[in-house]
């Protein structure tokens, strides 16, 4: 398929300037287009990952992606999708955010050979930016009627409480400024983001038309390609959880709890996550799709979803690992896991904290201790599930009569700190012990 058409069977084509031109305009390798990513944290989340896999599959048809980080616009703030004013951060802030999310890029796109990707920083074009210039040069290109009635602006006006600064309103002159700047510097052509970004592109394009006149009348001047915004089951916004966002650094979110997310969508999810998130062929996904539909209990989707999302973003290893994780917790065989990756399962758990002076007495008696868990609520509940062996130490099942004089002992310390309890298949809990 072509870059356009691929886009359009994953789903994620939404909008697209001049589509017969840009067509064309594809039929010549090499060509650039580039996305611009705020370094407002210091990583990405799975609501990135979207745009980025927009550059992969620019880079897989035969083109040069360009990753644009916003050392100067991040020091603004984009409006898009925001209620309510960002903080400011200062220069260092901003350039610590970008060396941390630069490993995320060169994990997925390819930085060498034929087409290699390129990351670039609009500071470097904007901090030597004059007031007077901008104003003069760049801001007799822009109506104001025009700009207030984009869907990130036109939002904020409507709050007349909240508003929007100033600051926040030039953010499209200056994201339009990186587009000009990187058509007339670096030939690239084509600008890609998430569909609430189509004004800011739509900006662009215009803004390059006007100050690029002077180029031949059948030189492209720029082409803007959109995909949705990606939402999950009921329309929530794809990348955040009861528990906060998902990231793709794993030292924010732990790849076993990366792969849990995945491996937790809901059925209807499976199919177009395959498509969105993963660089699967079509018959692959079909071939999941139908297994799945065969058998939807056992999760056969999900299972595939998370483990090719964990593999692209945080290596096979780090996948299979979670894997093992995930079987072990599904299946009770906990105790066969190392150290680190039964930290990485416990802190996706409730857990409790408690004295290991007390192992092996009578507080440390499972009738004691499980009211003090989320397994059971009084003394009379927790001898019922030990009564009728619902509850295991570390995946092994109690009978009922050895259960209910069960006191737990140093022995039952997994890597000296941990004792996981189970209530039935799925309810887990981890007891610390210090």
């Amino acid at each position: 398929m072509s870059f356009l058409d691929e886009l359009r069977w994953r789903g994620l084509l939404h909008q697209c300037t001049s589509e017969a031109a840009l067509t064309a305009h594809m039929d010549t390798p090499g060509r650039l287009a580039y996305s611009g990513f705020d370094p407002t944290a210091d990583s990405l989340t799975i609501g990135n990952l979207v745009p980025i896999l927009l550059l992969v599959h620019w880079q897989r048809a035969g083109h040069v992606p360009i990753v644009v980080m916003g050392g100067g616009t991040g020091l603004i703030g984009d409006p898009s999708g925001k209620d309510d004013e960002r903080p400011l951060m200062d220069h260092a802030e901003v350039e610590a955010n970008i060396e941390r999310q630069r490993p995320i890029f060169e994990r997925l796109l390819r930085f060498g050979g034929t087409c290699a990707a390129t990351i670039v920083n609009n500071a470097d074009w904007l901090e030597g930016l004059g007031y007077l210039e901008a104003l003069r040069d760049l801001g007799k290109h822009f109506s104001v009627n025009a700009m207030i009635r984009s869907e990130s602006v036109a939002a904020r006006l409507e709050d007349r409480e909240q508003g929007i600064s100033y600051t926040e309103f030039s953010y499209a002159i200056l994201q339009a400024c990186d587009f000009l700047h990187l058509r007339r510097e670096m030939q690239c052509t084509v600008q890609v983001g998430g569909s609430d970004q189509y004004g800011n592109i739509v900006a662009g394009i215009d803004l390059i038309r006007r100050a690029m006149q002077e180029a031949p009348d059948d030189e492209p001047r720029g082409f803007g390609i959109t995909a949705p915004l990606v939402t999950g089951a009921g329309g929530r916004k794809i990348g955040k959880t009861e528990r906060g966002a998902v990231w793709l650094s794993a030292d924010r979110t732990s790849p076993y709890a990366f792969h849990q997310f995945w491996r937790n969508v809901e059925d209807v999810e499976v199919e177009p996550y395959l498509k969105w998130f993963t660089l699967l062929e079509p018959a692959e996904i079909a071939a999941i799709v139908d297994r799945h539909s065969e058998t939807p209990q056992a999760r056969h989707g999900q299972r595939a979803l998370a483990d090719h999302v964990t593999a692209m973003i945080h290596g096979d290893d780090e996948a299979r690992r979670a894997q093992q994780a995930a079987e072990a917790l599904f299946g009770g065989d906990v105790a066969s896991l190392d150290a680190e990756l039964l930290a990485e399962v416990i802190a996706d758990v409730p857990g409790s904290e408690h004295g290991k002076a007390h192992l092996g007495g009578e507080r440390a008696s499972l009738v004691e201790i499980l009211p003090q868990t989320t397994l059971c609520a009084s003394r009379r509940e927790a001898r019922e599930f030990l009564g009728n062996g619902s509850i295991t130490i570390n995946g092994a099942r109690l009978d009922g009569g050895e259960a209910l004089e069960r006191v737990l002992r140093s022995d039952d310390l997994l890597h000296g700190t941990t004792i996981l309890l189970r209530r039935g298949r799925k309810a887990w809990h981890a007891t610390t012990w210090s």
